[in-house]
């Protein structure tokens, strides 16, 4: 990109076709969102209203409210004077990440092995499958979209809908660092044994052993996120 290129020329490609009757505003927020998620529009980024509506060939009122979205979201916030802006991740703010998600991806495993839904060990089994062909590949986009379904099924499967909508939002948050812990040497090997851990705790309904393989999980992704961040 030019130095007099906009990122938000990429908002383009994230906005799918005209949207349907009254849902103009889902559609903008859907494109900013992903967006952002995929770093196409990085921390920082100024979103001006004008020229996202511009961009996308509408009005400037779903913008608006697309903006107002995303900063209940988390995912952008709103200068006093100057606009909208992409939200930053501190430090800090990472950590937090990971302290809330060690927790809440130990819960959402015991809970699914209490439930014992009969279809989730198999489709945890396929998804771990495609992993474990991915792992030597280096096709480290692939075997995060994969990761993502694995642990979406999970909290889908403990049947809470506050636990599901909290580690959703969590989800958001992981897609923006970059680049991904799958990068580091042997992670994904790693990886797909402790998720080995947590489908063989939830098929033995053992919620205690299931818990404890989740947070594991968590603990050993934000080592390596902290390690990569720090350089060493």
């Amino acid at each position: 990109m030019s130095v007099n290129e906009s990122p938000l020329r990429s908002v383009r490609g994230y906005f799918h076709g005209r949207p349907t009757r009254g849902r103009t505003t889902e559609a903008v927020t859907d494109a900013l969102r992903e967006a952002i998620l995929d770093g196409a529009l990085p921390p920082s980024t100024w979103l001006r209203e004008d020229e996202i509506a511009s961009r996308l060939e509408v009005s400037r009122t779903p913008v608006r409210e697309a903006l107002r979205r995303l900063s209940d979201e988390g995912l952008a916030y709103k200068t006093a004077h100057h606009g909208t802006v992409v939200s930053p991740m501190s430090m800090e703010d990472i950590l937090a990440l990971y302290v809330i998600r060690e927790n809440l991806e130990g819960l959402a495993a015991r809970l699914a092995a209490v439930r014992t839904d009969k279809s989730l060990v198999p489709a945890l089994r396929e998804v771990q499958a495609k992993m474990e062909a991915l792992a030597d590949s280096g096709d480290h986009a692939a075997l995060s979209q994969h990761n993502i379904t694995f642990h979406r099924l999970i909290r889908e499967a403990a049947g809470n809908l506050y636990l599901e909508r909290f580690l959703g939002q969590a989800e958001q948050a992981v897609r923006r660092l970059a680049p991904t812990t799958f990068a580091s040497p042997g992670r994904a090997v790693d990886a797909c044994a402790e998720h080995a851990a947590i489908i063989n705790a939830i098929e033995a309904s053992d919620p205690e052993a299931a818990e404890e393989a989740g947070k594991r999980h968590m603990r050993n992704a934000r080592e390596i996120r902290f390690s990569k961040m720090m350089g060493t």
